[in-house]
């Protein structure tokens, strides 16, 4: 059984910043992607960030430049850096494990909401 633990979201005003961060507990393979994904209301679940075991990074267009994606595989735990975030950065932020061997698990967090508002 695998678990996923996120905190750091909050309330924070436009340009500001937040760090978000998750910590992986149970059966987890040393070969694996860790990501951040995210939902607002009335839309669907996007990728934001995602990092392999061996630290290569992948982001969503929208948040280049702005956020961090970072990763310490011998505690298991991501982080997400955000800076000069936006209102439309407002989302409830999911951490995302895709872990096994011949079959890929997808292992989620009961996400974390995220609000930028002045």
């Amino acid at each position: 059984q695998v678990r996923l633990v996120e905190s750091g979201g909050g309330l924070v005003q436009p340009g500001g910043s937040l760090r978000l961060s998750c910590t992986a507990s149970g059966n987890i393979f040393s070969i694996n992607v860790m990501g951040w994904y995210r939902q607002a209301p009335g839309k669907q679940r996007e990728l934001v960030a995602a990092i392999t075991s061996g630290g290569s990074t992948d982001y969503a267009g929208s948040v280049k430049g702005r956020f961090t994606v970072s990763r310490d595989n011998a505690k298991n735990s991501l982080h997400l850096q955000m800076n000069s975030l936006r209102p439309e950065d407002t989302a409830v932020y999911y951490c995302n494990l895709k872990n096994g061997v011949r079959t890929i698990y997808d292992y989620w967090g009961q996400g974390t909401q995220v609000t930028v508002s002045s």
